[in-house]
């Protein structure tokens, strides 16, 4: 049995809509885990979704897997990354070949792989790309990022038609994602 210690938790409110996420980050043997439960309420709509990223000790993501029920939908994901790039439930997802990261839409809590994969100065932009679990659950692109270090505690996000400025816990956890998320850390 693989040990597993906890290292944090963090804790979010969305502030675009009613919803929460809580997510632990924890020390494997062979690498790092994320595991987390997303609830929220849109448009009329319930989703809870639970959520797991495996990753290696250099913090490069290697699987995920998402279950749970958006808008009367049940839905059980298999995320993996293989030799020509990501699989969603084993079929091959386009142009992700070069993506060491893993983005899921409906959680802060994976911008903390690529914080801790690469190494922050001051003034420091690292440009990086993502599998990025789309919003409709069923593909996975791939997401241009770049995060540049402002000074501790802060780094500026970008990707195509989005740019923040992210407050940033020591753990590598986002506390504050402008007009979308804001939260604390335990541990």
């Amino acid at each position: 049995m693989t040990g597993r210690t906890a290292i944090a938790t963090a804790h979010w409110r969305r502030l675009d809509i009613e919803g929460t996420d809580r997510c632990t980050l924890s020390r494997l043997d062979h690498g790092w885990m994320l595991v987390g439960q997303a609830i929220w309420h849109e448009d009329g709509t319930d989703a809870n979704l639970t959520y797991d990223v495996r990753c290696g000790p250099d913090w490069t993501s290697l699987s995920a897997d998402v279950s749970g029920e958006v808008a009367g939908r049940t839905l059980a994901l298999r995320l993996r990354r293989g030799a020509e790039g990501w699989l969603l439930n084993d079929e091959p997802q386009a142009d992700t070949g070069d993506c060491p990261d893993l983005d899921l839409s409906f959680t802060p809590a994976t911008n903390l792989l690529p914080l801790r994969r690469l190494t922050p100065t001051d003034g420091h932009s690292a440009s990086v790309c993502a599998a990025w679990l789309l919003p409709d659950f069923a593909t996975i692109a791939r997401l241009d990022q770049t995060y540049t270090w402002i000074e501790a505690g802060k780094v500026s996000y970008t990707s195509p038609n989005f740019n923040a400025d992210l407050d940033v816990h020591e753990t590598g956890f986002v506390t504050r994602y402008p007009d979308l998320w804001e939260g604390w850390v335990d541990g």
